[in-house]
């Protein structure tokens, strides 16, 4: 039986999977991991009180949840001390990268990143129809200059930076930022990804100018307040910017008690920074863990670890399986230039004692089979 055409668009894609989650490994497997530490969740949890507001809130969800998302935009705008106007709620910042890409992004044009950052923004832009052009990483983090360059050089649509970066965990400061920023070119986009500044150094965000329709900031849920079941994310910018979300948007996307849980989240920040402090421990062990087995760990701003191997891409993925092999789940980043690292999330103790049992062995194996 024949079916509709596919648009040539997404006829034209590959299969593509930007993540294998560490379910359908354990599937394929057969057994359980003893730690996971490859996702980058917070294993420390969210806040109690979000808990208990998500655990009342689960009895009454036969409803909707409010679609307007009036009491956490509010919430959120005044922790950043910007409008409600200004801030947009998502399905995690994933599908608010896709909505940018509905609202900006046509046929053929360009788009400007960084090779290894994020897959699945490059998943939306492809999926949209883009050109992707990916500019290497420098000195282990994203060449923002360059990026810059490259968008000016391309007239690009979008500019994607992540600050902290994902999969290294490196960041720019934000007077750079705000340098940046002016440095843009007027037809280009900047989606600023900051999933993981909660974690990062004070002075690493860069002043949020809602009157800039150039930027717009991308913030989770999923990392530092430990809600990435929750699938709650937001962005803050200009409010035409902001508006205009509300005319792609899934209006009754957002599931009621991830957004409860949320707006407890955000008005607990003590123990937000009690759980900023377990991430900053957490990145100091699996760096002294990394150390002591002759590795090295890069400096990280997010609440993970990149470890340089000190051989050859190979090397550094035969350690991924052998930890894998051990139970101890892991990622690797795969763009040249950073694919001899391995990428390890931080963990309570109990899950980074697994880590410092299972990686002596894990190095011996792989030096076996280099």
């Amino acid at each position: 039986m024949s079916r509709p055409p596919f648009t040539p668009t997404i006829a034209s894609l590959p299969k593509l999977v930007p993540f294998v989650g560490p379910e359908a490994l354990e599937r394929a497997r057969g057994r359980p991991f003893s730690a996971r530490l490859g996702a980058n969740e917070s294993i420390f949890g969210s806040s109690p009180k979000a808990v208990a507001a998500m655990r009342e809130a689960a009895a009454e969800n036969w409803k909707y949840s409010d679609p307007e998302n009036f009491e956490l935009r509010s919430a959120i705008a005044d922790h950043h001390g910007v409008a409600i106007e200004n801030v947009v709620v998502g399905e995690g910042i994933d599908g608010l990268l896709g909505l940018t890409c509905t609202m900006f992004l046509t046929p053929g044009a360009h788009v400007v990143t960084t090779d290894g950052a994020y897959p699945t923004f490059n998943f939306h832009v492809r999926a949209h129809g883009g050109v992707l052009d990916l500019v290497p990483m420098h000195d282990m983090r994203e060449d923002v200059p360059r990026l810059i360059e490259s968008a000016k050089a391309l007239s690009a649509r979008m500019l994607y930076v992540s600050n902290p970066n994902n999969p290294m965990g490196s960041w720019w400061p934000a007077e750079a930022m705000t340098q940046f920023i002016g440095a843009l070119a007027p037809e280009t986009l900047l989606i600023l990804d900051e999933a993981y500044v909660e974690t990062a150094p004070e002075g690493t965000a860069p002043p949020i100018d809602i009157s800039n329709p150039q930027v717009v900031h991308y913030r989770t849920f999923s990392k530092a307040y430990g809600l990435a079941g929750a699938r709650i994310g937001y962005a803050i910018g200009e409010s035409s910017v902001i508006e205009a979300f509300d005319k792609v948007r899934n209006h009754y996307g957002i599931n009621r008690v991830g957004q409860i849980g949320a707006l407890a989240a955000i008005r607990d920040q003590a123990y937000l920074r009690d759980a900023v402090g377990a991430i900053a421990a957490a990145r100091e062990r699996i760096a002294a863990i990394a150390s002591a087995n002759g590795l090295s760990p890069l400096p990280s701003a997010a609440n993970f670890v990149a470890i340089d191997c000190g051989r050859d891409a190979a090397f550094a993925e035969h350690v991924l399986k052998a930890l894998l092999d051990r139970d101890v789940f892991v990622r690797k980043p795969i763009a040249k230039g950073i694919d001899h690292c391995i990428r390890v999330s931080c963990g309570r103790d109990e899950d980074l004692d697994v880590f410092a049992k299972a990686l002596p062995a894990a190095i011996e194996d792989a030096r076996r089979l280099s």
